[in-house]
């Protein structure tokens, strides 16, 4: 499966790295006949310099690069917001994104596809720091920044830098299934995937591309009613399905009890208040089903290692506007 990732002066390294140890991991598990052959296509010869003043040698400049690809990957930095790309190279890579089976960017990347008039109609997103910039600079697209990543039929988009490993592990589960990226998760010591905002750090396990799966329904149910007090005959019930089979056919799929899968949930909706509002940590409780603030606390300290506390002075952004806090996930 051939790749180009294109990579420009002034790339940030882990757009770059992060994308290239995921697919080299993967091909740890693949037969040769199918494993990831990774292409880094250059503004040049020889080398590019990132962000951090490394260099990453490349196997040849984009004017030497005329194979179209099974995925085309444009890697972000610093500067692409700001950045004029010359004609000749937004026509090469329109020439070459179109040309491929899927493409997409990582973080600010999308601006280079922008720039060469690929994303018109298309529901994208980008650093949250840049998202807002994307869209008025770009009108015809529609921006995200709530989402690490978004596909778009075969355009992929993604948030700020480790967010690309979210996208190319999405990208292995959908070539070569669920369980694959979940080896290569594992051996990276990642997520899986991180579902909802970019500020959240989401602790649970992708529940994969397939919306009707068990594990979807069950996310969707327990989200709908998140501050609930869910037993799993309710959610088995949600789902249609008998009690036994449910608890085993979950457990199959999610790796993880559906008790604990609840409890990870209700964790993610907890960070999220705790990033973005000043509501008591009470409150934050009962939003999130918790039946105290103390059992929020032992979940909180038990996956985390932290206290709701901690975790709000460690992770508020003071720079990201406040939103208010919502009633229901």
């Amino acid at each position: 499966m051939k790749i180009a990732l294109v990579v420009l002066d002034g790339v940030q390294a882990l757009d770059v790295a992060g994308p290239l140890d995921v697919f080299a991991e993967a091909n740890l598990f693949l037969p040769e006949e199918d494993r990831y052959d990774i292409t880094l296509v250059g503004g040049r010869p020889d080398n590019v310099v990132c962000s951090s003043g490394i260099t990453f040698n490349v196997h040849c400049d984009y004017l030497h690069f005329d194979s179209d690809s099974d995925l085309l990957l444009v890697a972000g930095g610093p500067r692409f917001p700001d950045y004029q790309p010359e004609a000749g190279f937004s026509a090469w890579l329109q020439q070459r994104a179109l040309g491929s089976k899927r493409f997409g960017a990582v973080c600010n990347g999308v601006f280079l596809l922008a720039h060469a008039g690929l994303l018109a109609g298309r529901e994208i997103t980008t650093h949250w720091d840049h998202a807002e910039r994307l869209s008025n600079q770009f009108p015809g697209s529609t921006v995200r920044p709530d989402k690490i990543f978004v596909r778009d039929g075969n355009l992929f988009t993604c948030g700020g830098v480790t967010a690309g490993i979210d996208l190319c592990l999405a990208l292995v589960a959908e070539d070569w299934g669920h369980e694959l990226a979940m080896k290569v998760a594992k051996r990276l010591i990642v997520y899986i995937r991180r579902d909802g905002g970019q500020s959240q750090y989401s602790p649970y396990l992708a529940v994969g591309p397939d919306e009707d799966s068990l594990v979807a329904k069950v996310l969707k149910y327990v989200t709908d009613h998140i501050s609930a007090a869910l037993t799993i005959e309710d959610i088995a019930d949600a789902v249609g399905v008998s009690r036994r089979t449910f608890s085993r056919a979950f457990a199959k799929h999610a790796h993880v009890t559906p008790s604990v899968f609840v409890d990870q949930v209700r964790i993610d909706f907890a960070r999220k208040l705790l990033e973005e509002t000043d509501i008591p940590l009470k409150t934050v409780a009962f939003r999130c089903g918790f039946n105290t603030a103390t059992q929020m606390r032992m979940i909180f300290s038990r996956q985390l290692s932290t206290t709701p506390k901690l975790y709000r002075e460690r992770f508020r952004a003071d720079d990201v506007p406040r939103i208010a806090a919502p009633a229901a996930l």
